[in-house]
């Protein structure tokens, strides 16, 4: 369904606001409200609705209610005072009052909507019955890109700290990406979270796409399984890329700061409040704008569980394939941002120093992620091009 009122433009497919035809950055959670007032715009909907839809009923506080009630305002030019869009009624809930026009998606209201690039989101079965979401976008040589910590294929594909890239890839190859076991699409409730099960749903996508050879795109967490799969398939790699990455997981190269986020983590992942998300956010953005962060604490909350963001730490924190990198047969660029608050700098030098062949690229910037702001970005997208052209 597209919703069209005044001048902007709701695409509940695409998970897109429009202004005057210009994407409006909305966090997920404020997104889905806005979507749930829409649809039921015919009555006053109360706190418990919008708490059972938007929150799966999870216990939500007033003042925070309000907060997502409020950004729903801002990203339409609303306001508590003037109420253009949504209305408030005193202690029975809220409406939207704006005049509406529901248009089911025919094919030109789609192609009117629609960006350049589009997504598919299909699932595949790993070997001991886990179902894996991955999706398809672009055209072009193929490039698998593994998944780290944390993903959501919907909401990547829209979030100011990845889209960028992920919309440039996509803009050159036929990306494949994938939720991890334990997070965003894929299964939550599963028996196996360890380092190997990530191997095994690497493994699975790419089977599922029945890609016979292609290049390999690991990111963090995701660099390790990457190696692993290109050791083992070696016929399959054309390329390797290695971005942000480590051989040594946390718990091995520094044990008492991976206590220290385990304890984070357990205390404070699934309150409301986001102070102990924040300092993740602060590790990974130190230089990002507050509606990147915003959108990055939000974001860890919505794709994975407490429980499973300890079982995914842990897991990733015991690794340790250091011995591997000699087997590295295929060929492989390496790239680390210099002051790397997440994974220092000298686990990437660590990585392509033990890999045959490697090429090392230094990335000025602090964030683990370089963002589309930072001169380091074209960097990063020009070395990468150059080497899979090869």
């Amino acid at each position: 369904m597209l919703f069209s009122f005044e001048n902007f433009a709701l695409d509940c497919e695409r998970r897109e606001l429009r202004a005057h035809g210009a994407i409006v950055p909305v966090e997920p959670q404020v997104f889905d409200l806005l979507v749930y007032l829409i649809e039921n715009r015919d009555r006053v909907v109360s706190k418990d609705d919008l708490i059972a839809a938007v929150w799966g009923g999870r216990i939500v506080s007033d003042s925070t209610l309000d907060s997502r009630i409020n950004a729903v305002r801002k990203a339409l030019g609303d306001s508590g005072g003037r109420q253009r869009f949504v209305r408030t009624i005193a202690r029975k809930g809220h409406r939207f009052v704006g005049e509406v026009d529901a248009t089911p998606k025919t094919d030109g209201a789609a192609a009117a909507s629609r960006p350049t690039l589009n997504q598919e989101v299909h699932f595949c079965t790993a070997s001991d019955g886990v179902r894996i979401a991955y999706a398809l976008a672009g055209q072009g040589p193929p490039l698998v890109k593994a998944a780290n910590w944390l993903n959501h294929l919907e909401y990547d594909w829209q979030s100011p700290i990845w889209s960028h890239l992920l919309h440039e890839l996509a803009s050159r190859y036929q990306l494949i990406r994938y939720d991890e076991r334990g997070n965003g699409l894929s299964d939550w409730d599963v028996a196996d979270i360890s380092f190997e099960a990530f191997v095994r749903d690497l493994e699975s996508v790419v089977e599922a796409t029945k890609l016979k050879r292609f290049a390999l795109l690991g990111i963090s967490q995701g660099c390790a399984v990457s190696i692993v799969y290109a050791i083992r398939h070696p016929e399959r790699v054309s390329h390797l890329v290695l971005y942000g990455g480590f051989a040594r997981g946390r718990t091995r190269r520094d044990p008492d700061h991976s206590k220290t986020l385990l304890s984070i983590v357990e205390q404070g992942w699934g309150k409301e409040n986001p102070a102990f998300r924040q300092f993740f956010t602060s590790l990974f953005f130190p230089d990002g704008t507050p509606e990147q962060m915003q959108w990055f604490n939000d974001l860890q909350q919505m794709t994975t569980s407490t429980e499973n963001a300890l079982r995914i730490m842990r897991a990733t924190g015991e690794l340790d394939i250091s011995d591997l990198l000699p087997q590295v047969k295929v060929p492989t660029l390496v790239l680390h941002c210099r002051n790397d608050a997440a994974v220092m700098f000298d686990e990437g030098r660590r990585l392509a120093a033990g890999i045959p062949g490697a090429k090392f690229v230094t990335l000025e910037s602090r964030n683990h992620l370089v963002l589309e702001s930072e001169p380091a970005w074209e960097k990063f997208s020009s070395e990468m091009t150059a080497f899979l052209a090869t």
